[in-house]
């Protein structure tokens, strides 16, 4: 027989045979071979099957489209337009705002989005705008409950405060009429509150929601915690210091510790008229009670810039704007808080540039001064560079910047979202009160 033909049997046959084994072991489903032929096609089945947030691409933010009245009609209030505001409409922060400042993270973080709509700088977001609320990863409310304090009724008592309240109730309203609010119960929703008394006649309505505050100092934990919550800096009043780089940084600053604001204060901020005895006579101390003015803010930043260190004890909440208004000034900061939180803390740690004393320790006559009169000057010097190399995290500004403090923040609520969507899966099959809110 010719040879030829004989080779040609045999590999026909090994063939006839493996590919019976190949079905055979597909068929009781030892073989995958989509794992062998299409691997990243399964990924990425996977991957889109098991979570829908990418934790690689920008946030996928809705942003309601709610009458200016909730948002810039503050601002400029002698407008009666009402629609909403766009990117071509967009107004700057006033300049003379003066406190008011230090509250509108809620005002850049709607400006974030819609700078970002225009598609500008995707790699360097961490949330984008989308029109399609299927598609969103969270809903952002636009309603500045800070600016709307501040503006309608600032003592508390007066008639106007009545503005404000209407106010959360029409928003209340539109909230319960939406069907994305309804589906989560408000858990994937952003809604900024970074004044202590922002949005306090209805906020135990919106309590599921993720709610960006400055500290939780004025409200219980089952209202507001880390779980759910973002911590964020507040808005520095005073300008950054921009060209800070003395010979000697260390003694280009003469003033040891400074301290310029209000003394008299509710809560943990007796502390500040307690400070004021204990550090008074020091030459080297600068411990004043002030106000704050336009001309009081200046003197204020020049005095930062020229202190070692700068004083933070907490006021009527445990956190306040001037700890940010020390890192954009190089000033070490002296924290003096039983309770603070921090904002981004998961990614900053702050005693690489700050310094931490509990009221105890602060009471002590003399313990302070004298700790950070021994400071060793290499010590300080590493925490004032440091200082330089993260002050941008704290900066506010429109255009939004990579990793400035709304990219910082947006960064934040994409941390949230698993633990939301836990919630909101467990929520929808639960037939009584979770049993994990029981007591024992």
């Amino acid at each position: 027989m010719d040879p030829n033909k004989l080779y040609r049997k045999a590999v026909l046959f090994f063939g006839f045979v493996l590919l019976l084994l190949i079905a055979y072991s597909i068929f009781i489903g030892t073989v995958d071979l989509r794992s062998y032929f299409l691997p990243q096609l399964q990924s990425r089945v996977v991957a889109q099957s098991l979570c829908a947030t990418n934790p690689n691409h920008p946030l996928r933010v809705y942003m309601y489209d709610l009458p200016r009245r909730f948002n810039v009609g503050m601002i400029n209030r002698r407008s009666s337009d009402q629609t909403p505001v766009t990117i071509r409409t967009w107004p700057p922060w006033p300049k003379n705002s003066g406190l008011k400042r230090q509250h509108s993270v809620e005002y850049w973080m709607m400006g974030s989005l819609l700078y970002e709509s225009e598609g500008e700088g995707e790699d360097e977001r961490e949330a984008v705008k989308v029109s399609d609320p299927e598609m969103a990863d969270a809903f952002f409310v636009p309603f500045f409950s800070s600016l709307s304090f501040n503006t309608h009724g600032h003592n508390m008592t007066d008639p106007r405060t009545e503005i404000d309240h209407q106010l959360q109730i029409d928003l209340l309203k539109f909230l319960s009429e939406s069907k994305y609010w309804k589906r989560s119960g408000g858990r994937d929703h952003v809604i900024p509150m970074t004044h202590p008394n922002a949005f306090r006649f209805l906020r135990a309505e919106v309590n599921e929601s993720i709610q960006i505050v400055v500290d939780f100092g004025r409200y219980p934990k089952n209202m507001s915690n880390l779980r759910k919550d973002v911590v964020a800096p507040y808005v520095h009043v005073v300008d950054s210091f921009t060209d800070d780089d003395p010979p000697d940084p260390f003694d280009s600053r003469t003033t040891l510790l400074f301290f310029r604001g209000r003394t008299f204060r509710k809560d943990e901020g007796i502390v500040r008229l307690k400070l004021a005895k204990i550090l008074a006579g020091y030459e080297d101390v600068h411990y004043e009670r002030s106000v704050a003015t336009g001309e009081n803010i200046k003197a204020s930043s020049q005095g930062m810039r020229s202190s070692k260190f700068c004083l933070h004890p907490a006021g009527d909440t445990p956190s306040s704007c001037r700890l940010f208004d020390a890192i954009v000034s190089h000033c070490v900061p002296v924290i003096v808080s039983d309770q603070i939180e921090l904002p981004f803390e998961d990614e900053i740690d702050y005693t690489r540039f700050s310094i931490f004393y509990s009221f105890k320790e602060a009471l002590e006559p003399g313990y302070m001064v004298k700790q950070l009169r021994d400071f060793p000057k290499e010590k300080w010097m590493e925490m004032w560079r440091h200082l330089k190399n993260i002050s941008h995290h704290f900066e506010f500004q429109y255009p939004p910047k990579k990793e400035d403090a709304v990219n910082m923040l947006w960064r934040q609520v994409k941390h949230k979202l698993p633990a939301v969507k836990l919630a909101t899966h467990r929520s929808r099959r639960m037939k009584i009160p979770d049993w994990w809110q029981r007591k024992r």
